[in-house]
């Protein structure tokens, strides 16, 4: 049966102009023009039973004055006749068939055909809107094995609204939104129906320790002062060979002295010499054919160091002797070309190496300096759910909040680079399909993927490319992004142009509105205008991996992140427990929560 079944006194209006996709319609009758609200939808019967569907994004009246002769002809003088022009102007998202094929019932974005002039407009509102949402989400759900349930459609409460997973993580996501709006719940509502995938595979850069509470996951944490001593089981060290020549650079060489480039060469022939005496003394000479400075070989700092000591402290033999004075006979030198040039690099790398505070990459256990660590460690990032545990192993969540913040955009970088690059040499298999597909969950992705590299410094650069990288090429091979940001236009604009789907929660600040405004297509920037006034929870979805781009109440998860706001006043008014000041002091001085 049609679910669109209107007589002519349902129209609102009829079909004034057309353009690409924006329809204005003149509304004739001023009692009418009650029922257009922005933001309902309407259908336009194009032919047959095809309807193309659209969103209201603009509602008007324009009171005009119409200069009118007396009918007796026997005055000059013209009267002026009030009168009012209505009209509404809508967007349109799709095309809606009663019959595709064998199919019934079905919706798609593309617009086949615009309508005629004339062409009554009908407003989808009661039974046709429910039955129409109910069409959407039926879709949806059948698209997918295991569909993304996001929450309800603003418009029709009633009716679940599901996204395509497929389409989301394949071709990125960005979740975007001002503080308090609901953006922790809506990732621990995805990573919930994630973990009921047997096999999921997310990694979540947890920044300041929100997901703590997600028990069906498996947390790790970058380690900690507390973890020099006495390792925690679920901690993870980023030991310093896993730096490529570029991030050694970043975090070693101080780019503003005289000596930079001096620098940079000596630690350049310092690590070859080191990572090819390791490859030696671990009997893997193969590695030679395709070995590089960035090849990640395990090797021990303190030689690096002393290799460094060695070009600072070099003298050279001239090949003469002193012909008189005390030292006669004796072999003339010289200072070596880094004799001297490298003494400050070396105490700011010994004062890192002494600082406690970089204990993940200075202070690694020794089992993370053999050859088989790397193994290790690729294995516990990109490890994915056997679907017999209650705990779903391919959630994992890695605590970044001990890292200190000036080298926090590399720490984050480092980890995303290896799991793009175990993907990337990844066997695809003979239907290419082998690998398996993992996610990166890039919270408060402001912090470490600036919007301009130009004025980024050279750690913040390091995290840049490798997350471009992914978010141009990660499609390829299986690693997808989801980008959650409270500032948008403090985010790298490269790597939002590449998010294909936008779930944007409430912003208020202008420059952030412009920034969602640019990553959507023309016909759909009216949608933005309300995001201003969206509630808490309430998301405005657009993209590949959404049938109709509309506002979605998104669903509360079972496990609320920590980031929830605390109650300011109600806690002043009724204290619900009171704070040991002295183990706090205690954790600061021990720098650990215990």
């Amino acid at each position: 049966m049609a679910i669109f079944m209107f007589n002519d006194n349902c129209s609102i209006g009829e079909v004034r102009s057309v353009e690409t996709s924006r329809i204005t319609v003149r509304v004739t009758d001023g009692h009418k023009l009650q029922k257009a609200r922005v933001g309902r939808l309407v259908a336009i019967q194009s032919m047959g039973d095809e309807w193309l569907i659209g969103i209201i994004e603009r509602v008007w009246r324009h009171p005009v004055e119409i200069p009118k002769l007396e009918d007796d002809g026997s005055s000059d003088t013209a009267l002026v006749i009030p009168t009012e022009e209505n009209g509404i102007c809508i967007t349109l998202v799709g095309t809606y068939r009663e019959r595709h094929g064998s199919q019934k019932d079905f919706f798609t974005r593309a617009v086949f055909s615009l309508p005629e002039i004339n062409r009554p407009v009908f407003p989808i509102e009661e039974k046709s809107l429910e039955d129409f949402m109910g069409i959407l989400s039926a879709s949806s759900r059948t698209s997918s094995a295991a569909p993304l349930n996001v929450g309800t459609y603003t418009l029709d409460s009633k009716a679940a609204a599901y996204i395509d997973g497929d389409k989301l993580f394949q071709r990125h996501a960005a979740l975007l939104g001002s503080t308090g709006s609901g953006k922790s719940y809506t990732v621990a509502s995805i990573l919930e129906q994630s973990a009921a995938l047997p096999h999921a595979n997310v990694i979540v850069f947890d920044l300041h320790g929100e997901y703590g509470s997600m028990s069906f996951a498996s947390h790790y944490r970058i380690a900690g002062i507390s973890d020099v001593a006495v390792p925690s089981e679920r901690a993870i060290f980023l030991p310093f060979w896993l730096l490529t020549y570029d991030e050694m650079q970043s975090v070693f060489v101080d780019r503003s002295g005289d000596n930079a480039p001096n620098q940079a060469l000596a630690l350049m022939d310092s690590v070859i010499e080191m990572k090819r005496a390791a490859i030696a003394q671990m009997g893997k000479e193969d590695l030679l054919e395709g070995f590089t400075v960035d090849t990640p070989i395990p090797y021990n700092m303190t030689d690096l160091v002393a290799s460094l000591d060695a070009k600072n402290d070099e003298t050279l033999d001239t090949g003469d002797t002193y012909a008189s004075g005390p030292r006669k006979g004796l072999a003339k030198t010289e200072k070596g070309p880094l004799n001297g040039k490298l003494s400050r690099f070396l105490i700011r790398l010994k004062t890192k190496m002494n600082d406690r505070r970089y204990a993940f990459l200075y202070s690694a256990p020794s089992s993370y300096n053999t050859y088989e660590s790397l193994h290790d460690l690729a294995r516990k990032l990109l490890q994915s759910g056997n679907g017999t545990s209650e705990r779903n192993d391919g959630i994992k969540i890695i605590d970044f909040s001990e890292v200190p913040s000036d080298i926090l955009p590399v720490v984050v970088g480092i980890v995303a680079r290896l799991v793009y690059q175990v993907q990337f040499w990844s066997d695809p298999g003979p239907g290419g399909d082998s690998r398996h597909p993992v996610v990166l969950v890039c919270d408060e992705a402001h912090v470490y993927l600036p919007s301009h590299a130009s004025t980024a410094g050279p750690l913040e650069r390091r995290a840049l490319e490798n997350f471009e990288r992914i978010a141009k090429e990660g499609r390829k091979y299986g690693v997808g992004l989801l980008v959650v940001s409270q500032r948008p236009s403090d985010v790298s604009t490269t790597i939002l142009s590449q998010c294909s789907n936008i779930i944007s929660l409430r912003l208020s600040n202008k420059t952030d509105q412009g920034v969602v405004r640019q990553l959507l297509p023309e016909s759909l920037e009216s949608l933005m205008e309300v995001l201003p006034t969206l509630d808490i929870g309430e998301a405005v979805v657009v993209g590949d991996a959404t049938l109709l781009p509309t506002r979605i109440k998104i669903s509360k998860p079972k496990h609320l992140p920590r980031s929830a706001t605390i109650p300011f006043w109600l806690r002043w008014a009724k204290p619900k427990s009171q704070v040991d000041i002295a183990a706090a002091v205690e954790n600061m001085r021990k720098q650990t929560r215990g």
